[in-house]
């Protein structure tokens, strides 16, 4: 079974742990599934799933650039902040002028307070569970995030609008349009999320589990290569020589005038190796995928 990344089209009501389990139960046993970016179990689009070695390499991922397209239901906000919670506040609705009006002051770096309903980390649990304990924290801790650009689709219905939004990784879209309505005038809450895109991972391309299922049964695995996603880092190639060193993840003693720290795509012999960094004047792997055999 090859490494790789699965571009998983997950439909709203499945949480991203459970799609995660849907692709492992296809594989063989002790394959390791991860997701690369939690998706809200409301919200369907893009969900990146990484096979084998390429959980490994989630963090490396350079850009990890997200856009959703999201309703703006207007009048009524909630504990969760999207159509599955309990309403929690009423204000009459404003014009949808106002709501464009307030779109460029949440463009930019911006500060956000993470949703109670969030898998952020308090007290040893995550949020959402302690919400649904009635010991949510009154706040979050607030944290900078980057949204690149936020435009106005149009009216999808009474008091309702769509927005496109393209944003940096930890975003809470959420918690994005609750900010939107109330700095246009009233409360609103997020009725329906798609995420179109994550890194270069695209709706257009993405298999739903019913496919998945389908391809798996006639042998063939949807897998994008574990590159893939990686192509903006910096890449070193070293020859076929170097195969058995690179394996045990010896260092190569040379410099090729990276910043120190800077991570960079290895091959060595055409082959992707994995994630190696410059420190003082040596090529040392931070993450090494070559298998043994071949």
């Amino acid at each position: 079974m090859p490494d790789g990344f699965i571009n998983l089209l997950k439909p709203p009501g499945m949480s991203s742990f459970l799609a995660v389990h849907l692709v492992r139960r296809l594989l063989p046993k002790g394959t390791k599934v991860g997701h690369m970016g939690t998706l809200d179990p409301a919200a369907a689009g893009v969900l990146p799933i990484g096979v084998g070695g390429a959980t490994r390499l989630f963090d490396y991922v350079a850009d990890k650039q997200k856009v959703y397209v999201a309703e703006l239901a207007l009048g009524a906000a909630t504990d969760t902040q999207d159509a599955q919670g309990s309403v929690t506040e009423r204000a009459p609705a404003v014009p949808l002028q106002k709501v464009r009006d307030a779109l460029p002051g949440f463009e930019g770096l911006i500060w956000q307070s993470p949703p109670a309903y969030s898998a952020v980390h308090v007290e040893g649990k995550r949020a959402y569970e302690l919400a649904r304990e009635g010991r949510a924290p009154e706040t979050l801790p607030p944290r900078q995030v980057r949204v690149d650009r936020i435009e106005y689709l149009g009216q999808s219905g009474p008091d309702r609008c769509l927005l496109e939004i393209s944003c940096g990784k930890g975003t809470y879209v959420r918690a994005l349009l609750d900010g939107i309505a109330r700095a246009a005038g009233t409360v609103g809450h997020t009725s329906l999320l798609v995420r179109t895109r994550s890194d270069i991972f695209h709706l257009e391309d993405a298999v739903t589990p019913e496919e998945l299922r389908a391809l798996v049964e006639k042998g063939n695995w949807p897998l994008l290569p574990m590159d893939a996603p990686l192509m903006r880092l910096p890449r070193v190639d070293l020859p076929e020589s170097r195969l058995r060193l690179a394996r045990s993840g010896a260092p190569v003693r040379r410099s090729f005038g990276f910043a120190p720290e800077q991570p960079v795509r290895v091959y060595v012999g055409g082959r992707f190796a994995g994630i190696g960094r410059e420190q003082e004047g040596e090529l040392r792997f931070a993450c090494m995928l070559l298998k043994g055999e071949g």
